[in-house]
C-alpha cells in the first residue's frame, strides 16, 4: 500500500500542486476482479492498492489515462500490443509499456480512458486507434 497506493496518491497531489494536469498511471491487469481466496495476503494487498490508486486517480480532476499491463517481462520491445478495456491475462515487455505511455501522454483523445495491455499483433498506434 505504501508504494502502490500512497505513492500514487502523493504523486496525484504533487501533480496538482505543481500545476501538472496530465497523468498516466501504470496499474495492473484485472485489479477490479475479486482476488482468489488462495492468492495470498501479499498479492491481495497489491491488487487492492492498485485498484484503490486507480479509483483515486479517476476521482481526481487530472487529465488521466490508466494502463493496466499484464505480467511484465524484461524482454526487448516488440512494438506490438493488444489494448482493450478487457484482455486475456498475458505478458508484455516493460519497454512496450513505456512506449504506450509515450504514445498516450500527448494524445488528448486518451484522456479519461482505462485499458488493459498485453503483447499482441497490432502496432502501438494501431492499437490505440482501435480503442478510440
Amino acid at each position: 500500500r505504501t508504494v502502490d497506493l500512497e505513492g500514487s496518491t502523493k504523486s496525484i497531489a504533487g501533480a496538482k500542486a505543481a500545476g501538472i494536469r496530465r497523468f498516466v498511471q501504470v496499474s495492473a491487469i484485472s485489479v477490479d476482479e475479486p482476488v482468489p481466496a488462495d492468492a495470498g495476503e501479499v498479492w491481495k494487498a497489491y491488487v487492492e492498492a492498485k485498484r484503490d490508486a486507480d479509483i483515486a486517480l479517476r476521482d481526481s480532476d487530472l487529465e488521466w489515462t490508466i494502463l493496466r499491463p499484464g505480467g511484465l517481462t524484461d524482454e526487448p520491445a516488440t512494438g506490438r500490443v493488444k489494448l482493450a478495456e478487457k484482455v486475456d491475462r498475458d505478458t508484455i515487455p516493460r519497454a512496450d509499456v513505456a512506449a504506450v505511455i509515450a504514445a498516450v501522454i500527448d494524445d488528448d483523445a486518451t484522456v479519461g480512458k482505462q485499458w488493459e495491455l498485453v503483447s499482441g499483433d497490432a502496432s502501438i498506434d494501431e492499437a490505440i486507434a482501435a480503442v478510440l
